[in-house]
């Protein structure tokens, strides 16, 4: 019993032993007197040895795959690389590194490696969740392969992969592209019956948008009322199209009753459909009126964003009241937005139009700091205006951050902005 009790208790050394047979494996780098000794002193604890081998051996790290991709540029080396990596599950998984590759081999002309880097994909184990093909339909419209893109859809089967309504929304959404309306037409009234696949409102919105973009409107406005009677209730979204489309062509009065209905309907507007009719009021000077829309969505504790704030701002700088302008600009930072790039734009242009350089040279400076950098055509009036009324210290600030900006301005820009002080100057 104690025999068997001492086994329990014995230390066990597994990592002198461990590093005993490491070094009997390895020759000693020390210049010992005998090689008797010197393999005498690793197995006593001195380690010196062992430790300059691990150094010696150390492996050095590789550049994970994802950066690869990323830095590549030559076309060839980017596909084969891509191609090496098909298992690797961080980048297969990864939607940015498949999106940024076909994109980079389309912009080189390179449709073949698409081709077979896509397919290749397609034989995978991946290839069978509907998922996964949906991003090589997007893919492959996104690289302007429609027809590769639809018989990805069609012979889904043929990978074990099965159907539903988001492959088919993938492939009407590639399909939409072309603007062929025989084609969409054909497709809705033949795929969804052959593949037992009911359309959802995802489906007709895809069509109402294609259509309002076609400048075909009222067709689309018909798709709404048809999607109705199948059972289908419009959202926000179907409506918002339709209201920014009617808008946008100038039949306010549709886009008003469209408002109302989807009211009525109990599908209350979002920011996006608040921000279409803003900018419809805008696009008419009703400056006021717009205003009065942002005041409504404040009520209905709905919180406007920049694209919402920046038509504000537009609209009564072009209707002149730039007081008004800037207490709205005021009101942004207030309730804590931040500006942006187009909200400097619209200021520090029209500001420059009304003589203020005072304040357009803030903004700009404050812009340009954030390497936010305004129409060159902007810059060279505010320039302008600076050396006009001798603030040539505040033209050297500007020219200094366009000097600084990155990516940077092309040489003939900048000299152009030079041009400019020193033409003044003398």
């Amino acid at each position: 019993m104690l025999q068997n009790l001492s086994l329990y208790l014995r230390p066990i050394r597994r990592f002198s032993i461990a590093a005993r047979s490491l070094s009997a494996s390895l020759p000693c780098i020390d210049t010992p007197t005998s090689s008797s000794s010197s393999c005498d002193s690793c197995s006593n604890g001195n380690n010196d040895g062992l430790s300059n081998v691990n150094l010696k051996i150390k492996p050095r790290l590789e550049e994970p795959a994802l950066i690869k991709l990323k830095k590549e540029r030559d076309p060839e080396k980017l596909f084969q690389l891509f191609k090496d990596n098909a298992h690797n599950r961080l980048v297969i998984e990864n939607k940015y590194a498949f999106e940024d590759t076909v994109s980079r081999l389309a912009g080189a002309g390179r449709f073949d490696y698409i081709e077979h880097l896509l397919e290749h994909q397609k034989s995978l184990p991946q290839g069978r969740r509907e998922g996964f093909i949906v991003r090589i339909i997007m893919l492959y419209g996104k690289a302007g392969m429609i027809e590769h893109a639809m018989n990805t859809f069609y012979d889904m089967h043929l990978i074990g992969c099965k159907r539903t309504v988001k492959s088919l929304n993938a492939a009407l959404k590639v399909l939409t592209q072309t603007r062929d309306l025989a084609a969409i037409e054909k497709f809705l009234e033949e795929i969804p019956w052959k593949f037992g696949i009911r359309l959802d409102v995802i489906s007709v919105n895809i069509v109402i948008s294609a259509l309002c973009g076609m400048g075909i409107s009222d067709k689309a406005y018909l798709v709404m009322v048809e999607m109705e009677k199948a059972g289908i209730k419009p959202d926000v979204v179907t409506y918002t199209t339709l209201i920014s489309a009617f808008y946008k062509s100038g039949r306010w009065e549709i886009g008003n009753g469209l408002w109302n209905l989807m009211i009525l309907k109990g599908c209350y507007p979002n920011v996006a459909t608040f921000n279409s009719r803003i900018q419809f009021l805008v696009s008419k000077g009703r400056a006021w009126q717009a205003n009065d829309m942002l005041a409504l969505m404040e009520d209905i504790e709905m919180h406007p964003d920049e694209v919402t704030y920046n038509l504000v701002i537009k609209g009564f700088c072009r209707a002149g009241f730039l007081d008004m302008a800037r207490r709205v600009y005021s009101a942004l930072h207030g309730r804590g937005y931040k500006a942006n790039i187009k909200i400097y734009q619209t200021m520090v242009h029209y500001l420059c139009e009304a003589g203020d350089f005072d304040c357009a040279y803030s903004m700009c400076k404050d812009c340009m700091k954030k390497n936010w950098m305004l129409n060159v055509d902007t810059i060279c009036t505010l320039l302008k205006g600076l050396m006009i009324i001798g603030k040539v210290d505040k033209a050297g600030v500007i020219v200094g951050l366009a000097e600084r900006r990155h990516p940077p301005f092309s040489p003939r820009q900048l000299d152009d902005f030079k041009s400019i002080i020193a033409r003044r100057r003398s």
